[in-house]
């Protein structure tokens, strides 16, 4: 699949050209670090973590540990530092978050290119005090400050909210935001429960997903970084995309299924396709559409097409296989939502009325679904680099590109990579959140 380039980003890292660009005063967006192929149980060897924290409780020898599971040196004080993780969930008074600074302050300097920090804080409305909550509220503005002065660097900063019980499943969340799998995810804060049970065993046969709108973009990316998991994939498109969803599926030894997801028989049709499996571990809702245009000159048409598939086909496809029970049980589920769900845009009222509501359906159904082992959580891009936005007019698309913490649009791998995340089972304790792939968007906070 050919991603756009950002020439910007391939200019700032020339020999010559990069000098050129900072003596103009143009943005001088850092390239950004990723990891390619499956995920690997060494991804952070060699890079040096620094941890502290306010209190003595189980989240930071978690952290210690699954760090140094993962390669990770800890760090000795001296030469550049690759991952900062701070526990401030000890932070109760107003005098206590001095300590976000005592332990980060001299930490910035030495920060190499890509870094990646992290705070772990308590979830505010699980404290007593208000002057407890009040602080570990604060954590959340310092985090997203934070952020946006470390992304020129390329490095991101984001926060974990955690509920009792919930230190023990951290092992995944700090994998993914300490690795340059989190490369496009900055200045979120994401709640960590122990809502959802736990499965009796992790499964040994390979796990099977359906993707949604899978023949290009966003969905071809998605699929791909599945399959180099190891996921069995059944890739849903439109009949009309049926040569390129059969070239992606047979090249990921997948099985291609072309479906309008709008049709009446839709669900049916894909019961009836997961029944020689025997079901689905992974649901990625990635079809979507857009029909732009102002409110005042929108017809019923644009309105309903968008709302047909990019919501109402989510519900009806979740229903039936609901019903058919072949939503397995420890089982993820993502759809793909949209930063103009959550900031809103100008032309978009259907769009974004559309998007907006996958977050309030992923939060009722998570609690609906927990008891089962199953997490339903949204993934919301911002610019990502795809045919799509290339087609956008040159001045918008170079606004919709520098306008986030680290100057540049994301890459479908991004998206993809969250994805991945999300559907581990490692990430247990994420459910019902939406996870923003935005680079620290400054549209909708």
């Amino acid at each position: 699949m050919t991603v756009p380039t950002d020439q910007l980003v391939e200019l700032a890292a020339g020999r010559w050209t990069g000098p050129l660009i900072r003596r103009l005063g143009l943005p001088a967006p850092r390239r950004l670090c990723r990891e390619a192929g499956p995920r690997r149980t060494d991804e952070l060897q060699g890079r040096r973590a620094s941890l502290a924290g306010t209190a003595q409780g189980a989240a930071l020898a978690v952290v210690q540990r699954s760090l140094l599971a993962h390669g990770a040196a800890l760090d000795t004080g001296d030469g550049p530092l690759d991952i900062a993780v701070f526990d401030a969930t000890g932070c109760h008074t107003v005098a206590a978050l001095q300590a976000l600074r005592d332990f980060f302050g001299p930490r910035l300097p030495r920060l190499a290119p890509c870094a990646h920090l992290l705070v772990l804080a308590t979830a505010p409305d699980t404290l007593d005090s208000a002057e407890a909550a009040a602080a570990a509220q604060a954590c959340e503005g310092f985090v997203r400050s934070l952020a946006k002065e470390v992304g020129r660097r390329g490095a991101t900063a984001n926060l974990l909210w955690l509920t009792p019980g919930s230190p023990d499943r951290l092992d995944g969340p700090v994998g993914f935001f300490c690795s340059h799998r989190s490369a496009y995810v900055s200045g979120r804060a994401l709640r960590l429960t122990a809502t959802v049970a736990a499965p009796p065993a992790t499964p040994t046969a390979p796990r099977v997903a359906v993707v949604t709108g899978a023949a290009r973009g966003l969905g071809a990316a998605t699929a791909e970084r599945l399959a180099e998991d190891g996921t069995q994939l059944l890739c849903v498109d439109v009949p009309a995309a049926q040569t390129a969803l059969a070239a992606l599926a047979q090249r990921l030894g997948g099985t291609a299924l072309a479906l309008d997801i709008t049709a009446p028989d839709a669900p049916q049709q894909l019961t009836a396709a997961l029944r020689p499996w025997g079901g689905v571990d992974l649901l990625v809702h990635n079809a979507g559409i857009t029909r732009d245009r102002t409110l005042a000159r929108m017809s019923a048409a644009e309105w309903d097409a968008v709302m047909a598939v990019n919501l109402q086909a989510v519900l009806r496809l979740d229903a039936a296989l609901d019903s058919a029970g072949l939503l397995r049980a420890g089982g993820r589920e993502v759809c793909l939502s949209s930063i103009s769900g959550i900031a809103g845009n100008a032309g978009q009222t259907n769009y974004a009325a559309s998007k907006a509501a996958l977050i309030g359906y992923v939060a009722r159904r998570a609690t609906a679904l927990a008891g089962r082992g199953i997490t339903v959580n949204a993934v919301a891009p911002g610019f990502i680099e795809t045919e799509m936005t290339r087609r956008i007019p040159w001045l918008i698309r170079e606004a919709g590109r520098r306008m986030n913490a680290l100057a540049q649009g994301g890459q479908p791998r991004d998206v993809a990579e969250a994805v991945a995340f999300l559907a581990r089972p490692e990430a247990l304790g994420l459910t019902g959140q939406v996870l923003r792939v935005c680079g620290q968007s400054l549209l909708g906070g």
